[in-house]
Order: C-alpha cells, then sequence, then structure tokens
C-alpha cells in the first residue's frame, strides 16, 4: 500500500482509487463508532477522503498516512457532530447484502445470527469494539489496525482477547460467538491473484478480504522465454501484430502487474485463483515458476484450483460464478508447497523450450501435484500441426462444424467454446485462428459478405474452399501446402517442421 500512497503522491489517479478501496472501510468503521449514523459515516468517509486527496502533499512520509488519515477522518465527524444532529440505525440492518431470494428459511436465520452478533458487538467498550470491527467485520490485518489506530500490536491483540472473553459471557450470543474462534486470523493481509478482470470484480462483490491482483496475459499465443529483456519486446510487438493489443497498453499492463508481484512479502498470504483449462494453467505454471525462485519468508503461498462446480453441467471457469458463489470458495484453497512449486517450474520451462521434444516429454512426466496440468498440456500439443492433415484441433474443429452448417463467426466461437473448452481460449485468439485460415492463396474457408474480423461477426457467413474440404477429409496437408509461421511458447514452428503431432498415439511422426 505504501506503493500505492507514493504514486498517488506524485499525481497516479489509479493510486488513489487503491487507497480509496483499502482504506474506505476503515475509515467508515472510525466513522461510524464517532457518529452512530450509516449515512452520517458515509458523508464523513467522503469529505475526509477528498480533505486527504486535497492535502495529500503535505504528507511527508508515506508510512505515516494510515495515522494521518484518521486523524482526517475524526475531523470530519466532529465538524459533523456540531452541524447536525443524527439518528441512530441498527448496524445490522445495513450489514444485510445480497440476500438470497430461493431461501427465505436461511435469510431468517442469518438476519438473526446478524442481530444478535451486532448486538453483542455494540454492548463493547468503544476501544473494543472499534478492534472487533476492523479486525473481524473489515478484515484489515493487525498490522493495519495497529499502525491507523496508533495502537502497539501487543495492546490490539490484547483488546481483542478482551472483547472475546466479554462476548462469551454474553448469553444471547452463545450460539454465535464460536464465529470468532473460527476466524482468528480472520484479518490477515492478504492478496488474491485471479485471471480475467470479470472474476476480478465478481471476487471484490462477494466482499472477499484482501487484495486483488489481475493477472493479464494470453501464454497460449506467442513467443514465452525464460529470460524477459529484450525477448519481451518481440513478444509484445508479436501480439500487436496477430491480436491487435497496442504494443504501449500490453507493456504498461506488464509492468503493472510485475510490480504488483514483486511486493507480495507485504502480504501474510497470497491466494492464486485459476481453472482446468490451458489459458490458466500456462498462467499458474508462469507464477510457480516466478515464485520458485524467491524466498517467500512469512509470507504464505495458497492455491485454488477448480475444474468444476456443483450444479453446472459444462464448467468453463470461474467466471461463470456468482459473487456469493466464488465467496463460497473462500478458505477452501490449499497450501502450495515445494513439490507443486517445482512441478509449475518444470511446466513453464518445458513450454518456454525451443526443443518440440521437450513439449512432448513434460506429458509423460508426474505433474500431479498440479492435478489439471496433464490434460492442459495434451491440449496443448492438439493444437500442433497434425500427422492427419497438418491442421491444429481449432482448425480441424472449425472446418467440421462449417461442414455441418455452423457458418457464422459468432456461432463458430461459441461452439469451439462447448466442444474444446479445455483449451480457455479467448474471442481475439479464435479471431486471428479464423483470419488464418481465411487468408489467400491458401485458404481453408471463404467469407460471404463485407466483413473483416473482429467486427460484427454476425454479418457474414463462412463456407468451406475446395482446399478446406481436401483438408478436411485428410487428402492434403495444409501445412505443407502453405509452410507455416507460428509460436506456442518457446517452440516456432517456421516453414515446413519435418514432424507431426498424432494425437491418436500421443507421439511425434517424422516425415520423409
Amino acid at each position: 500500500m505504501q506503493m500505492w500512497i507514493e504514486k498517488a503522491r506524485l499525481g497516479e489517479p489509479n493510486a488513489w482509487e487503491q487507497i480509496v478501496r483499502h482504506f474506505g472501510g476503515m475509515a467508515f468503521s472510525v466513522a461510524y463508532a464517532k457518529l452512530g449514523d450509516r449515512p452520517l459515516a458515509e458523508d464523513a468517509v467522503q469529505e475526509a477522503f477528498a480533505a486527504a486527496y486535497a492535502d495529500l502533499g503535505k504528507l511527508q512520509q508515506a508510512e505515516a498516512f494510515p495515522g494521518w488519515f484518521k486523524t482526517i477522518v475524526e475531523r470530519q465527524c466532529h465538524r459533523l457532530l456540531r452541524r447536525k444532529k443524527h439518528a441512530t440505525i441498527a448496524l445490522h440492518d445495513a450489514n444485510i447484502t445480497e440476500t438470497e431470494p430461493y431461501d427465505v428459511e436461511r435469510i431468517a436465520e442469518r438476519r438473526e445470527w446478524y442481530r444478535k452478533l451486532h448486538q453483542s458487538v455494540e454492548g463493547l467498550s468503544g476501544p473494543l469494539k472499534q478492534a472487533v470491527h476492523l479486525y473481524y467485520f473489515q478484515g484489515y490485518s493487525i498490522k493495519e489496525v495497529s499502525g491507523f489506530l496508533n495502537v502497539p500490536p501487543s495492546a490490539l491483540k490484547k483488546r481483542l482477547f478482551d472483547a472475546r472473553t466479554k462476548l462469551r459471557s454474553a448469553l444471547f450470543v452463545t450460539d454465535s460467538v464460536s464465529m470468532f474462534n473460527d476466524i482468528g486470523e480472520g484479518g490477515a493481509s492478504m492478496l488474491h491473484i485471479v485471471n480475467g478482470d470479470h472474476v476480478g470484480d465478481k471476487l471484490r462483490k462477494g466482499n472477499i478480504r484482501g487484495d486483488i491482483l489481475v493477472w493479464r496475459e494470453v501464454y497460449p499465443v506467442g513467443p514465452v522465454f525464460l529470460e524477459r529483456d529484450e525477448p519481451e519486446t518481440f513478444r509484445k510487438d508479436y501480439l500487436a501484430r496477430t491480436f491487435g493489443i497496442p504494443a504501449e497498453e500490453y507493456e504498461a499492463a506488464c509492468k503493472s502487474q510485475e510490480q504488483a508481484l514483486h511486493h507480495f512479502h507485504k502480504y501474510e498470504e497470497v491466494v492464486l485463483w485459476f481453472e482446468h483449462d490451458l489459458f490458466d494453467q500456462l498462467m499458474l505454471s508462469r507464477l510457480l515458476h516466478w515464485f520458485s525462485a524467491q524466498r517467500l519468508g512469512d509470507t504464505k503461498l495458497s492455491l485454488l484450483c477448480v475444474g468444476s462446480y456443483p450444479g453446472i453441467e459444462l464448467f468453463k471457469g470461474l467466471g461463470q460464478l456468482t459473487p456469493k458463489q466464488l465467496a463460497g470458495l473462500s478458505g477452501t484453497w490449499r497450501q502450495i508447497g515445494p513439490k507443486e512449486l517445482e512441478t509449475g517450474k518444470s511446466i513453464w520451462e518445458a513450454y518456454a523450450s525451443p526443443d518440440i521434444a521437450r513439449h512432448v516429454e513434460i506429458t509423460q512426466e508426474d505433474t500431479s501435484a498440479l492435478p489439471y496440468a496433464h490434460a492442459a498440456l495434451e491440449a496443448h500439443l492438439a493444437r500442433l500441426p497434425s500427422a492427419m492433415n497438418g491442421l491444429g484441433i481449432v482448425e480441424q474443429t472449425t472446418l467440421e462444424l462449417v461442414r455441418h452448417g455452423v457458418n457464422t463467426p459468432r456461432a463458430l466461437f461459441a461452439e469451439i467454446g462447448n466442444r474444446i473448452s479445455l483449451l480457455g481460449m479467448g474471442d481475439l485468439e479464435y479471431w486471428y485462428r479464423l483470419r488464418c485460415m481465411l487468408e489467400q492463396p491458401h485458404a481453408l474457408l471463404e467469407m460471404q459478405g463485407s466483413f473483416s474480423l473482429p467486427g460484427d461477426p454476425d454479418r457474414c457467413v463462412v463456407a468451406l474452399t475446395e482446399l478446406g474440404r481436401e483438408a478436411a477429409a485428410g487428402a492434403t496437408d495444409w501445412v505443407t501446402v502453405k509452410g507455416i509461421d507460428e509460436w506456442y511458447g518457446g517452440l516456432r514452428l517456421h516453414g515446413n517442421p519435418t514432424w507431426r503431432w498424432d494425437a491418436a498415439s500421443k507421439r511425434l511422426v517424422y516425415r520423409e
């Protein structure tokens, strides 16, 4: 957080948004303790942030921000108290959010549970109540609360102990107080690393504790290298050329996420949220490769990786889940140990290798420490030129779909996502593959109608060319006809490789 404060002092608006998000709950807890009125407390917090932003240049040391900001919050509260008398609002009425419309009994039980719990906490003395709100309800760490309240950690822990003791003696919470024992480490400072802004936003809505880092990369496409400096420029240019991702945008995103990753030591726990498909498994192995070279110190590294979810027949990813379902997965992660780190390291090194043999060998090694890795790596190999016709699984499946009447780009992408969901392929990658199949003079497909991908995919119809029909039937080898220039990780396929991948026997077949 100190990094964001430094950036905010330099005028970066995104940094200030991070500060507001991080200190918002803490500021509200202090304001509510002073005012006892939720709307009034929200006004005080909003005005405090505005005042802090205006005076940020006066802050001499970034690490002093928590105590400095708390003083501003309290000053705004005193100003509002002088200006307006207020009526109290029961805290439990304000805390019930996102109710479940399909389980009335559960809602009623939960409301009663919250009412009793918060009624008990409201009966504590001011310092104890504030400690409970910040540590248990808001989820801040001992270190963060200590700095904000300017109370030594030992004294803060004593307050929490005293609060639990007093709550145990309150008859109307004897059934609920076990909650405090269960989350004795509930204020741990956490960093959650996820794939995709969609999942990141849902985690925030689900009130997952801690900071969220969205990892934005597309490792299944383009070159990757173990050394990152000059080769990274090559990757940036490649993605700009194939996907249309602006080079400056890609470079800025990479720099930002790498900087956030390098500050992992400030967290007590880092949780990796990933799925079973190739897209996520490559991202996971890349991060595990990086962490395997770090000294974790007191930071715990954990993993939540899922390949299914109850009630979802075709599970494609975490993005299918609601904020409440995602929140329900909280705490189900398991700690990452040496075996997981070593497996991730081996997978990434194999994927970044320029030797096709290494890409095959990794599927024959024991990768069970990461249960979904083996199937994902086999899906990676299925993308390579096949022994039947030189087509990868994406091209082959597309031709089969067109042959059976699926004839618009959008419909093709949807059906590809159903049939080979293990790739985890996004629309940008599929439009690129489709454009390659449309390229003359050796096109597999032809498009009827004026259209340029990735515009409006519903305004045209796709059909097989003569070459497409021959390739689909296995009568010709597309790579032999047109050649190839593609990157799959560290593997560059150029010209007409001497091998093809035989998915049935799971081996390389060398051509004469």
